[in-house]
Protein backbone atom coordinates (compact mmCIF):
# COMPACT_ATOMS: atom_id res chain seq x y z
CA UNK A 1 0.00 0.00 0.00
CA UNK A 2 1.32 3.42 -0.93
CA UNK A 3 0.99 5.79 2.01
CA UNK A 4 0.08 9.47 1.65
CA UNK A 5 2.77 12.11 1.80
CA UNK A 6 3.27 13.91 5.09
CA UNK A 7 3.48 17.66 5.67
CA UNK A 8 4.86 18.75 9.07
CA UNK A 9 3.89 22.21 10.33
CA UNK A 10 6.00 23.53 13.25
CA UNK A 11 4.66 25.64 16.08
CA UNK A 12 5.41 29.20 17.09
CA UNK A 13 9.09 30.16 17.40
CA UNK A 14 10.08 26.84 15.81
CA UNK A 15 11.60 25.93 12.46
CA UNK A 16 11.45 22.81 10.28
CA UNK A 17 14.91 21.89 11.60
CA UNK A 18 13.39 21.22 15.03
CA UNK A 19 11.50 18.31 13.46
CA UNK A 20 14.53 16.50 12.03
CA UNK A 21 14.66 13.67 14.60
CA UNK A 22 11.05 12.81 13.76
CA UNK A 23 11.79 12.95 10.04
CA UNK A 24 14.74 10.61 10.57
CA UNK A 25 12.32 8.08 12.07
CA UNK A 26 10.15 8.15 8.93
CA UNK A 27 12.71 7.21 6.26
CA UNK A 28 10.20 5.43 4.04
CA UNK A 29 7.64 8.29 4.08
CA UNK A 30 7.56 11.21 1.67
CA UNK A 31 7.96 13.94 4.30
CA UNK A 32 7.67 17.67 3.63
CA UNK A 33 7.96 20.63 5.99
CA UNK A 34 6.95 24.28 5.82
CA UNK A 35 8.59 27.28 7.45
CA UNK A 36 6.04 29.61 8.99
CA UNK A 37 6.33 33.29 8.15
CA UNK A 38 5.38 34.44 11.65
CA UNK A 39 8.61 33.03 13.12
CA UNK A 40 12.14 34.05 12.23
CA UNK A 41 15.34 35.86 13.08
CA UNK A 42 14.35 39.32 11.80
CA UNK A 43 11.44 41.03 13.60
CA UNK A 44 10.94 43.34 10.62
CA UNK A 45 10.33 40.38 8.32
CA UNK A 46 7.80 38.48 10.44
CA UNK A 47 4.53 37.57 8.77
CA UNK A 48 1.23 36.79 10.47
CA UNK A 49 -1.29 33.98 10.82
CA UNK A 50 -2.84 34.59 7.42
CA UNK A 51 0.50 34.54 5.62
CA UNK A 52 1.34 31.35 7.54
CA UNK A 53 -1.90 29.86 6.19
CA UNK A 54 -0.91 30.87 2.68
CA UNK A 55 2.48 29.18 3.13
CA UNK A 56 0.84 25.97 4.34
CA UNK A 57 -1.65 25.96 1.48
CA UNK A 58 1.18 26.50 -1.00
CA UNK A 59 3.16 23.64 0.51
CA UNK A 60 0.16 21.30 0.21
CA UNK A 61 -0.52 22.33 -3.37
CA UNK A 62 3.10 21.57 -4.29
CA UNK A 63 2.68 17.94 -3.19
CA UNK A 64 1.56 15.56 -5.92
CA UNK A 65 -1.04 13.21 -4.49
CA UNK A 66 -2.75 12.68 -1.13
CA UNK A 67 -1.22 14.22 1.98
CA UNK A 68 -1.71 14.10 5.74
CA UNK A 69 -0.86 17.32 7.59
CA UNK A 70 0.59 17.17 11.12
CA UNK A 71 0.43 20.56 12.83
CA UNK A 72 2.13 21.27 16.14
CA UNK A 73 0.96 23.79 18.73
CA UNK A 74 0.29 27.24 17.15
CA UNK A 75 0.71 25.57 13.76
CA UNK A 76 -2.78 24.17 14.21
CA UNK A 77 -4.25 27.66 13.82
CA UNK A 78 -2.96 28.51 10.31
CA UNK A 79 -3.38 24.86 9.25
CA UNK A 80 -7.06 25.06 10.15
CA UNK A 81 -7.33 28.30 8.18
CA UNK A 82 -5.38 27.03 5.19
CA UNK A 83 -6.75 23.61 4.39
CA UNK A 84 -10.42 24.25 3.63
CA UNK A 85 -10.00 24.09 -0.14
CA UNK A 86 -7.19 21.56 -0.48
CA UNK A 87 -8.72 18.44 -2.01
CA UNK A 88 -5.56 16.32 -1.66
CA UNK A 89 -5.49 16.62 2.17
CA UNK A 90 -6.79 13.37 3.63
CA UNK A 91 -6.40 14.13 7.34
CA UNK A 92 -5.16 16.74 9.81
CA UNK A 93 -3.28 15.55 12.90
CA UNK A 94 -3.21 18.16 15.68
CA UNK A 95 -0.15 17.55 17.87
CA UNK A 96 -0.66 19.37 21.19
CA UNK A 97 -2.15 22.00 18.92
CA UNK A 98 -4.82 24.67 18.85
CA UNK A 99 -7.81 23.08 17.11
CA UNK A 100 -9.99 26.19 17.00
CA UNK A 101 -13.34 27.23 15.54
CA UNK A 102 -14.36 30.14 13.32
CA UNK A 103 -13.93 33.48 15.04
CA UNK A 104 -11.33 32.11 17.48
CA UNK A 105 -7.74 33.25 17.75
CA UNK A 106 -4.98 31.55 19.68
CA UNK A 107 -5.19 34.26 22.33
CA UNK A 108 -8.98 34.26 22.61
CA UNK A 109 -8.97 30.47 22.99
CA UNK A 110 -7.00 30.78 26.25
CA UNK A 111 -9.18 33.53 27.68
CA UNK A 112 -7.31 36.48 26.20
CA UNK A 113 -4.40 36.36 28.65
CA UNK A 114 -0.87 35.90 27.29
CA UNK A 115 1.05 32.98 28.72
CA UNK A 116 3.28 34.00 31.65
CA UNK A 117 6.34 32.78 29.75
CA UNK A 118 5.73 35.06 26.75
CA UNK A 119 8.30 37.87 26.66
CA UNK A 120 7.09 40.95 24.80
CA UNK A 121 9.34 43.14 22.68
CA UNK A 122 8.46 46.25 20.72
CA UNK A 123 10.38 47.81 17.86
CA UNK A 124 9.42 51.06 16.14
CA UNK A 125 7.78 50.36 12.82
CA UNK A 126 7.46 46.66 13.65
CA UNK A 127 5.10 46.38 16.59
CA UNK A 128 5.07 43.64 19.20
CA UNK A 129 6.89 40.35 18.87
CA UNK A 130 7.61 37.56 21.30
CA UNK A 131 10.38 35.42 22.74
CA UNK A 132 10.10 32.66 25.36
CA UNK A 133 11.24 32.80 28.98
CA UNK A 134 12.74 29.45 29.99
CA UNK A 135 12.08 27.51 26.79
CA UNK A 136 13.90 24.39 27.99
CA UNK A 137 11.40 24.02 30.84
CA UNK A 138 8.35 25.18 28.86
CA UNK A 139 8.85 23.19 25.67
CA UNK A 140 11.41 20.46 26.36
CA UNK A 141 10.87 19.13 29.88
CA UNK A 142 11.58 15.50 28.99
CA UNK A 143 14.13 16.14 26.24
CA UNK A 144 17.80 15.24 26.69
CA UNK A 145 19.42 18.37 28.12
CA UNK A 146 21.94 18.90 25.33
CA UNK A 147 19.25 18.40 22.67
CA UNK A 148 16.90 20.75 24.51
CA UNK A 149 19.50 23.49 24.81
CA UNK A 150 20.34 23.22 21.12
CA UNK A 151 16.64 23.40 20.24
CA UNK A 152 16.14 26.43 22.48
CA UNK A 153 19.08 28.23 20.88
CA UNK A 154 17.50 27.71 17.44
CA UNK A 155 14.17 29.35 18.34
CA UNK A 156 13.26 32.50 16.46
CA UNK A 157 11.12 35.52 17.25
CA UNK A 158 7.36 35.14 16.97
CA UNK A 159 4.80 37.63 15.66
CA UNK A 160 2.37 38.70 18.36
CA UNK A 161 -0.24 39.64 15.75
CA UNK A 162 -0.40 36.01 14.65
CA UNK A 163 -1.75 35.05 18.08
CA UNK A 164 -4.61 37.57 17.87
CA UNK A 165 -5.90 37.00 14.33
CA UNK A 166 -9.21 35.16 14.02
CA UNK A 167 -9.99 32.10 11.96
CA UNK A 168 -12.29 32.75 9.01
CA UNK A 169 -12.20 29.15 7.73
CA UNK A 170 -12.27 25.81 9.59
CA UNK A 171 -10.77 22.84 7.77
CA UNK A 172 -11.50 20.19 10.41
CA UNK A 173 -15.22 20.61 9.79
CA UNK A 174 -14.81 18.91 6.42
CA UNK A 175 -11.46 17.05 6.73
CA UNK A 176 -11.05 14.15 9.21
CA UNK A 177 -8.83 15.00 12.15
CA UNK A 178 -6.91 13.26 14.93
CA UNK A 179 -5.69 14.96 18.10
CA UNK A 180 -2.55 13.83 19.95
CA UNK A 181 -2.60 14.97 23.59
CA UNK A 182 0.79 15.43 25.25
CA UNK A 183 0.07 14.55 28.86
CA UNK A 184 3.16 16.14 30.47
CA UNK A 185 2.90 19.40 28.52
CA UNK A 186 3.99 22.61 30.29
CA UNK A 187 3.15 24.91 27.36
CA UNK A 188 -0.47 23.94 26.62
CA UNK A 189 -2.04 22.37 29.72
CA UNK A 190 -3.43 18.90 29.05
CA UNK A 191 -6.91 20.01 30.22
CA UNK A 192 -6.94 22.57 27.39
CA UNK A 193 -5.81 19.94 24.92
CA UNK A 194 -8.68 17.73 26.08
CA UNK A 195 -11.11 20.50 25.15
CA UNK A 196 -9.53 21.03 21.73
CA UNK A 197 -9.56 17.27 21.14
CA UNK A 198 -13.35 17.15 21.42
CA UNK A 199 -13.42 18.62 17.92
CA UNK A 200 -11.35 15.77 16.48
CA UNK A 201 -12.58 12.44 15.17
CA UNK A 202 -9.93 10.49 17.11
CA UNK A 203 -7.84 11.19 20.19
CA UNK A 204 -4.43 9.67 20.91
CA UNK A 205 -2.08 10.27 23.84
CA UNK A 206 1.62 10.48 24.54
CA UNK A 207 3.18 10.76 28.00
CA UNK A 208 5.46 13.52 26.82
CA UNK A 209 6.29 17.20 27.07
CA UNK A 210 5.19 19.72 24.46
CA UNK A 211 7.83 18.46 22.02
CA UNK A 212 7.66 14.69 21.48
CA UNK A 213 9.38 15.16 18.11
CA UNK A 214 12.52 15.71 20.23
CA UNK A 215 11.85 13.60 23.32
CA UNK A 216 10.04 10.61 21.80
CA UNK A 217 10.51 10.81 18.02
CA UNK A 218 10.16 7.05 17.49
CA UNK A 219 6.92 6.82 19.49
CA UNK A 220 5.51 9.83 17.68
CA UNK A 221 6.59 8.43 14.32
CA UNK A 222 4.74 5.21 15.13
CA UNK A 223 1.52 7.14 15.84
CA UNK A 224 1.88 9.17 12.66
CA UNK A 225 2.62 6.10 10.55
CA UNK A 226 -0.60 4.54 11.83
CA UNK A 227 -2.54 7.68 10.97
CA UNK A 228 -1.13 7.56 7.44
CA UNK A 229 -2.26 3.97 7.01
CA UNK A 230 -5.75 4.28 8.51
CA UNK A 231 -8.69 4.99 6.20
CA UNK A 232 -10.55 8.23 6.82
CA UNK A 233 -13.29 7.94 9.49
Amino acid sequence: MTLPSLLLVPGAWHRPEHLQLLIDDLPDIDVHTVALTSSGDDPEALGDMYSDAAAIKGAVEAIDGPVVVVAHSYGGVPATQALVETPNVRKIVYLAAFQLDAGDSLLSSVGGDPAPWWEFHRQEGVGDFLTVAGPVDVFYGDVDRSVAEKAAAALGYQSYAATTQKLTAVAWQTIPSTYIICEADEAIPPFAQELFAKRADRTLRLDSSHSPFLSQPSALAQLIRRELSLPAP
